[in-house]
């Protein structure tokens, strides 16, 4: 039987990871004819194209982007039971599916939790699940021909879904969350920028590229620098106050202080040359 973490094996892979350059991984969703929406396939391997990621020291930053003309259209409708028609019996039991949402919903915390930051190249299309993962993402870069919706809403769904009714107000601000959870309309590039939904557009043809550059420049900085960055601007979307975020930072601070890339980092500085990082 099916499962929601051992779905089918195609022959054709759905997501493949190369290394561009030394240092930064490249991870393309590949089902262009769909959108690269999310089909079992698609999950289960972009689930283990993450989980292998973690445990790799050699990869210091992951981008995230889709083949062809969109970044992800969400789930594949056509790829699930997602409801009954004509009033016939549904196939799924509701743990069966609960499961599932569980699985799908996992690969938010998955991202945020990498030690590596993600910068999502949006190439087109983010909708539903697609615009999640660049939600989830520590930078999104956006095509000109991008473009932006919650979805879930329109489908006679929640529009709260996949960590995107946590993860957008805190991008955008509460009131502009409400509006595009509510309407689920699509807003286009330009739109995103102003809302502070990208740090920036590019064209089309230049949205990998551009995302590499950045991750170039991440990668001039010490790997343990870059790791705790991450992991403290998470946790400060959660922590309740100033205080509390002062504290953490002390003691990451000092935990920082004693690495061999922050000596490599001041003797660089002081010599006034290029750092050789060592701690990954």
């Amino acid at each position: 039987m099916t499962t929601p973490d051992n779905p089918p094996v195609s022959d054709q892979p759905a997501v493949r990871v190369s290394t561009p350059e030394e240092g930064i991984a490249l991870v393309q969703l590949d089902r262009p004819e769909r959108l690269n929406a999310m089909s079992a396939g698609l999950l289960r391997e972009l689930h283990a194209a993450l989980d292998h990621l973690a445990e790799d020291t050699s990869c210091r930053v992951v981008v995230l982007t889709g083949s062809g003309r969109g970044f992800c259209a969400g789930l594949d409708l056509t790829a699930f039971d997602l409801g009954s028609r004509n009033g016939a019996e549904r196939k799924e039991s509701p743990q069966w599916r609960f499961r599932r949402q569980q699985y799908i919903a996992s690969l938010v915390p998955k991202l945020r939790g990498l030690p590596q930051p993600v910068i999502s190249a949006v190439n087109g299309p983010a909708a539903g699940g697609g615009l999640s993962l660049a939600l989830a993402s520590d930078i999104r870069i956006a095509a000109e021909s991008a473009s932006f919706n919650v979805a879930y809403v329109r489908l006679g769904l929640s529009g709260c879904d996949i960590g995107t009714s946590w993860l957008l107000p805190r991008l955008i601000g509460s009131s502009r969350a409400f509006e595009l959870l509510l309407t689920g309309r699509i807003i286009d590039s330009a739109e995103a920028d102003r809302l502070g939904l990208v740090s920036r557009v590019v064209p089309d043809d230049s949205v990998v590229s551009t995302a590499l550059h950045v991750a170039r420049e991440i990668l001039a900085n010490s790997p343990m620098g870059v790791r705790m960055t991450k992991e403290v601007m998470w946790s400060q979307l959660e922590i309740g106050s100033l205080q509390a975020g002062i504290d953490l930072e002390n003691r990451t601070q000092i935990v920082t202080t004693h690495t061999r890339d922050h000596d490599e980092a001041a003797s660089a500085f002081r010599e006034r040359r290029q750092p050789r990082f060592y701690d990954h």
